[in-house]
């Protein structure tokens, strides 16, 4: 079976990826898709501040920690039920599109990489961060390094 990472960042990128996906990838029932997001990494707010915190200080950061985790994820996940809906609607079967979250990650393009070559995925499609009108047109620092990196054997398609 064929596997595809399909990158989403934010909804505007996986409208276009997704389109991407649907209109050349999708409708195969030897494809498998993963619907992928790269949670940011911890904001410093949360880090560490030098001192040993006591069980209930680690409880109480761990908490926030956690609820702010869980607010990063409600926020996108939307966004990729409807990105798997929209490929599945393109007559994949269901049993073949997935969501996958990859969270502590200090860098997008490496994460995806990591898990494209552990997932063994033959290709990762993402979309190019779009400029305002008028700005000089360039791939984006993920999709630059997602080529740049590429491991052997693993296509990199940058959707416009």
């Amino acid at each position: 079976m064929r596997k595809i990472l399909v990158g989403i960042s934010d909804s505007e990128c996986a409208e276009r990826t997704v389109d991407f996906v649907s209109s050349h990838l999708a409708g195969s029932g030897d494809l498998e898709v993963t619907v992928v997001h790269v949670l940011p990494n911890l904001p410093a707010v949360f880090w560490d501040e030098g001192h040993i915190l006591s069980d209930t200080e680690k409880q109480e950061r761990q908490r926030v920690v956690d609820t702010w985790a869980s607010k990063q994820r409600a926020k996108v996940e939307p966004v990729m039920r409807s990105a798997v809906d929209a490929i599945v609607a393109t007559g994949m079967p269901a049993k073949n599109a997935r969501i996958k979250f990859i969270s502590d990650s200090t860098d997008v393009a490496d994460s995806l990489l990591e898990e494209a070559v552990d997932g063994k995925y033959q290709a990762i499609v993402i979309s190019r961060s779009r400029k305002p009108a008028g700005t000089a047109a360039h791939i984006g620092s993920v999709a630059h390094k997602l080529a740049q990196k590429a491991a052997a054997g693993i296509a990199v398609c940058i959707a416009g």
